[in-house]
């Protein structure tokens, strides 16, 4: 199925149900569905035919979700943009990901060459029928399982950012599989915390409205009030990052008892500490505390792990850290060391049906997937035929725990300092424990005698950096305390709510 026969099951399960909530609209499925056979017919006509790649300059509007559902219609990739992001990195996303349509709400030109459409919700209300020939509501077919659903992009190493298109094909099972899982339908209402430029908004998007369940959209001040949000939209199901629970933490805003209506709470995008799941428990006690967790190259998630529904069952992790459990069923998963050989604990790497078909641009392939036959696995090098055979390399280190994974860090976030390999999530943990200590990010920095030093950001407090030593000294090697200890009021996060580590370490060199 394409993302849009999803949509329109959703559709025909519950017709007269609400499918979008967002700001002052409540619209049914019925009417969605139509606004988007209504806008995809408006498309076609003014490009003079499908168009191959729809950029989407909105965000948390009704002109968003109907000009996604409109593209998909259409039979067109849609390209999330970012209204927030620089007008250049727009620009370089729509000329990677071939955009020759622009859908905006404002007047914004980024000076694409794109067919560039206008909408408003007036606008929207003003839209003719369903133009073009052929096909229901008069409007050709919306693409096949094979085609392009959607092409978001991800940090590159080289300052560059990288395209990952996903297919149709790559969330089929995956949908099918959540929707079960969460019980979601009819009746139900899912949050939508996610930026569409961020991969998890999929998530949201085709289990609510594949299922036939209500999207609750947010505002950002909802999203400074997290428990407010769930009691007052009365949502069923809420899916965030972590750090959501800490910002709500921070802010006294997460009492005890407070979301009596959640049944499903899904947490992804960034490691969630058992703390973290326990807090956000104390606040939702009927509801279950999921840990996904997958990069955007695997489409969404690949991991799932639930945790118990009485506490004194919850794992006890080396780490502090909730596992992520097992890979789906459908996917196949390795664990490699560094020297590409199976292990206990070393680098994820993943194949199946969710692994997407390579970068928009090939050259970035180039040492981020392996061939592996079950002897020692060798590097997908420029040049290489990449297949379905091939295993994405996750870039995360994990052990196995318990029947579980668990995710250690990052595999670019172990730094060698005066030739001792140190996990930076191992100290992080340590200074976690401290009551007053809120969250903590260890960076390494160039000290004045040319060496690398490890500086702590931390929240909470403040407390002095003796108490702070002492701690970490208590329970680490001395090679592996910082030399220096800062005090903020906030970690400074990136527009999808995660941590922006490489904004942290300019705050802390300064």
């Amino acid at each position: 199925m394409t993302l849009y026969e999803w949509f329109v099951a959703g559709a025909e399960r519950n017709p007269d149900g609400l499918a979008l909530d967002v700001g002052p609209h409540r619209v049914t499925y019925r009417d969605l569905r139509a606004l988007a056979e209504r806008l995809a017919g408006h498309l076609l006509e003014r490009h003079g035919g499908p168009p191959r790649a729809v950029g989407l300059l909105a965000a948390r509007s009704l002109a968003a979700y109907a000009g996604y559902l409109a593209a998909l219609r259409a039979g067109a990739a849609v390209v999330p943009l970012n209204p927030s992001f620089p007008a250049a990195r727009n620009r370089l996303m729509c000329a990677q990901a071939g955009v020759d349509l622009l859908l905006r709400e404002d007047d914004t030109d980024l000076g694409v060459p794109a067919t560039t459409v206008t909408v408003s919700p007036r606008s929207l209300s003003r839209l003719p029928g369903a133009g073009g020939q052929g096909g229901q509501g008069g409007l050709g077919g919306q693409g096949g399982a094979g085609d392009l659903a959607y092409v978001l992009f991800t940090s590159g190493s080289t300052g560059v950012p990288k395209g990952v298109p996903i297919l149709h094909r790559n969330l089929d099972a995956y949908l099918a599989a959540n929707i079960d899982r969460f019980e979601a339908g009819p009746g139900c209402r899912l949050s939508q915390t996610f930026d569409l430029t961020f991969d998890l908004s999929v998530f949201d998007l085709f289990v609510a409205w594949g299922s036939g369940a209500t999207l609750v959209v947010p505002t950002k001040l909802d999203l400074l009030a997290p428990s407010r949000y769930v009691r007052t939209r009365e949502l069923t199901h809420f899916f965030a990052v972590p750090s959501i629970v800490s910002l709500a933490r921070r802010l006294n805003s997460l009492a005890p008892d407070q979301m009596p209506t959640l049944r499903h709470s899904l947490f992804g995008g960034e490691q969630l500490t058992l703390d973290q799941a326990a807090e956000w428990r104390r606040a939702a006690p009927a509801s279950t505390v999921h840990n996904l967790y997958g990069p955007t190259e695997v489409t969404l998630t690949c991991t799932r792990y639930s945790l118990p529904a009485d506490p004194a069952d919850w794992p006890r992790t080396r780490n502090g850290a909730v596992p992520i459990g097992a890979v789906h069923p459908w996917l196949e998963e390795v664990v490699l060391d560094r020297e590409g050989r199976p292990a206990d604990e070393g680098e994820l790497c993943v194949r199946g049906v969710q692994r997407f078909p390579g970068y928009l641009d090939p050259e970035q392939n180039a040492g981020r997937f392996v061939a592996f036959d079950g002897g020692r696995a060798v590097p997908f090098r420029e040049g290489d035929v990449l297949t379905d055979r091939h295993w994405y390399r996750t870039g995360d280190l994990v052990t196995r725990s318990g029947g579980s994974l668990l995710l250690l860090g990052r595999l670019d976030d172990q730094v060698k300092i005066r030739g001792y390999r140190i996990e930076l999530g191992e100290i992080e943990t340590v200074l976690r424990r401290h009551p007053d200590v809120v969250d903590a990010v260890v960076t390494p920095l160039p000290s004045d005698d040319g060496e690398i030093d490890l500086v702590a950001g931390y929240t909470g407090g403040p407390v002095s950096e003796a108490e702070l030593t002492v701690l970490v000294k208590e329970s680490l090697p001395v090679y592996m305390a910082p030399a220096r200890f800062v005090h903020l009021d906030d970690l400074p996060l990136n527009v999808n709510g995660k941590i922006d580590r490489r904004r942290l370490t300019t705050v802390l060199a300064e």
